[in-house]
C-alpha cells in the first residue's frame, strides 16, 4: 500500500476537483437547511416583544456554524462521490492506472486534502462554534427575549446538599475562579420549606460560598431582609456547579481539558466531558475516512453500468458511518462504553472497512 502522491498535475487537478466540489455541497446544504430552519424557528423568534428583522438576521449569524459543522463531513462524502465518479464517467481513472498509478496513488491527493478540511474544521470548531453555541443556548433559554449586553453567557446548573436545593442561572470560570450568578437556594431541611435566599453573584471561599446583594425570605414570619454580603458555610465545591454546567459543545478544547481536572478532582463522573473532548478531534477526522469510503465509486468499468450502483454503496458506507459514530458517542456519554473507545471506534473500524473494500476490489 502506498499513499504517496502521483505527479503535481494530476495531484492538484484531483485535489482541486475535490475541494471546489465539497465547499459547493457545504454552501449548497447550508442556505437550503438555514431557510427551513428558519421558517420553523423565525415564529419563535418574532413572538418575543420587540424582535424584528435584525433579529431573525442574528439568529441565522449563529445558526449557520452549527449547519456547518454538523454537515461539513457529509459534503466531503458527497463531494468525494461526485469527483470521482466523474473521474471514472470520463475514463480518467483507468488513463491514471494504465500509466501506473495505483488506487491509494489516486486517491492520496483527496486524502491530503481532506487533513486540510479537518485542520479547519477544528480550528473553527474551537474558534467561532463554541462562543455561538453558548451564545444561542443562552438566548433560547429567554425564548429570544432581550439579554442584558453585560450578561455572561454560561450554563445554568442545579446542586442539591442534604435538605437545600441551589440553582444558578449561569455558571462561568472553573475552580476558585467560578462565578454564578442569579442563585437561588431553597432550605427544606427536616421537611418544609423554612428559607429562600437569592443572591445577584456568589463565589467560593475557604469553607463555602459568599453571596453578594442578596435577599432572604423566611418563610415561616413571611419577612423578607435584604444583605449587602452574606457567607453561607457549605460543603458544596466550585466543581459541584462545573460538573453539571460544562458543556463539551460549548467549552473549546483547551478549556475542557482543565475542566475534566477540576471535575475528577471533587469525584464527580467525567465520562461525558472525556467522550467530548476525544469527539473534537475524532469527528473533524472524519473528513479523511470519506475519500476512503467513497473510492468504491472510482473503480470498476463506467460501461458495466454499475457506477450509479457504487456510489451509492460509497454513499451507504459514508451514512452508516455517521449513525454509528453518533450511536458510540451517546453510549460514551451514558457510560455504556468506554469514552476513548465511543470517541475513535467508529473511526478505526470504518478505516478498516474502507481499506478491506479498496483491496479486495482494486489493489
Amino acid at each position: 500500500m502506498a499513499f504517496s502522491l502521483p505527479s503535481r498535475i494530476i495531484a492538484g487537478y484531483t485535489a482541486r476537483l475535490f475541494l471546489m466540489r465539497v465547499f459547493a455541497f457545504l454552501v449548497a446544504l447550508t442556505v437550503i437547511l438555514q431557510t427551513l430552519d428558519l421558517l420553523t424557528e423565525s415564529s419563535k423568534i418574532l413572538a418575543a416583544p420587540g424582535n424584528g428583522n435584525a433579529e431573525l438576521w442574528h439568529y441565522v449569524t449563529l445558526r449557520i456554524p452549527q449547519l456547518i459543522n454538523q454537515f461539513l463531513p457529509f459534503s466531503v462524502l458527497l463531494g468525494t462521490l461526485v469527483t470521482l465518479a466523474t473521474l471514472n464517467q470520463n475514463s480518467e481513472i483507468v488513463i491514471f492506472k494504465a500509466s501506473g498509478i495505483s488506487a491509494h496513488q489516486i486517491l492520496a491527493p483527496l486524502i491530503a486534502a481532506a487533513f486540510g478540511i479537518a485542520a479547519l474544521h477544528f480550528a473553527f470548531s474551537e474558534a467561532v462554534l463554541v462562543n455561538t453555541n453558548r451564545q444561542l443556548a443562552a438566548w433560547e433559554r429567554v425564548e429570544y427575549g432581550a439579554i442584558p449586553p453585560d450578561t455572561p453567557v454560561g450554563r445554568e446548573a442545579w446542586v442539591r446538599e442534604g435538605g437545600r436545593l441551589f440553582h444558578a442561572q449561569t455558571v462561568t470560570g472553573l475552580g476558585t475562579a467560578t462565578l454564578l450568578r442569579d442563585l437561588t437556594a431553597y432550605d427544606r431541611t427536616g421537611g418544609p420549606l423554612k428559607e429562600i435566599v437569592r443572591a445577584e453573584t456568589a463565589r467560593p471561599t475557604a469553607d463555602g460560598w459568599r453571596l453578594e446583594n442578596v435577599r432572604r425570605f423566611d418563610v415561616a414570619r413571611g419577612v423578607q431582609e435584604r444583605l449587602a454580603v452574606l457567607d453561607v458555610k457549605s460543603d458544596i465545591d466550585a466543581a459541584r456547579f462545573t460538573a453539571t454546567s460544562v458543556d463539551p459543545e460549548q467549552t473549546p478544547f483547551w478549556e475542557l481539558r482543565g475542566a475534566i481536572r477540576e471535575v475528577s478532582a471533587a469525584g464527580r463522573p467525567v465520562d461525558t466531558l472525556i467522550a467530548g473532548l476525544h469527539h473534537k478531534i475524532s469527528g473533524p477526522l472524519s473528513a479523511v475516512l470519506m475519500p476512503l469510503l467513497g473510492a468504491v465509486a472510482a473503480f470498476g468499468l463506467a460501461r458495466s453500468g454499475k457506477l450509479f450502483v457504487r456510489a451509492v454503496v460509497g454513499m451507504g458506507l459514508g451514512f452508516a458511518y455517521f449513525v454509528a459514530d453518533n450511536f458510540m458517542l451517546a453510549m460514551g456519554q451514558f457510560g455504556a462504553a468506554p469514552p476513548v473507545l465511543a470517541a475513535w471506534a467508529p473511526f478505526l473500524l470504518f478505516f478498516l472497512v474502507g481499506e478491506a473494500v479498496l483491496f479486495r476490489t482494486e489493489e
